[in-house]
């Protein structure tokens, strides 16, 4: 059964960095794009970054646009979002998926991690 398991989540303060992993199993990871999305309280889930098979970032939300990088280790099965200058509107439960093609919209994507939350105090 496919896997994916998102870490490093928590509560930081405005303009402190985080980075959030996601590891994956039972599946070939680098035949997957694969993507960070988030769904704050009350509102839809939106995509943050997508990054292609071979680890070339693809896409950035506008509202991340400098803050966020994505990237990939496919020797490790892993996708990471290291996330700088946070800001209180960041606050949001964060997923990794999965997916055949490099798309920004959820449905697109075969397989979902269980999320981690993060919090920006301001």
């Amino acid at each position: 059964q496919v896997q994916l398991v998102e870490s490093g989540g928590g509560l930081v303060e405005t303009g402190g960095s985080l980075r959030l992993s996601c590891a994956a199993s039972m599946l070939t990871f680098r035949n997957y794009v694969m993507g960070w999305f988030r769904q704050a309280p009350g509102k839809e889930r939106e995509i943050v970054a997508v990054i292609t098979r071979s680890g070339a970032p693809t896409f950035y939300a506008d509202s991340v646009k400098g803050r966020f990088t994505i990237s990939r280790d496919n020797a490790k099965n892993t996708v990471s979002l290291q996330m700088n200058s946070l800001k209180p509107e960041d606050t949001a439960v964060y997923y990794c998926a999965a997916g055949g093609l490099a798309k920004i919209i959820p449905s697109a994507y075969d397989y979902w991690g269980q999320g981690t939350q993060v919090i920006v105090s301001s």
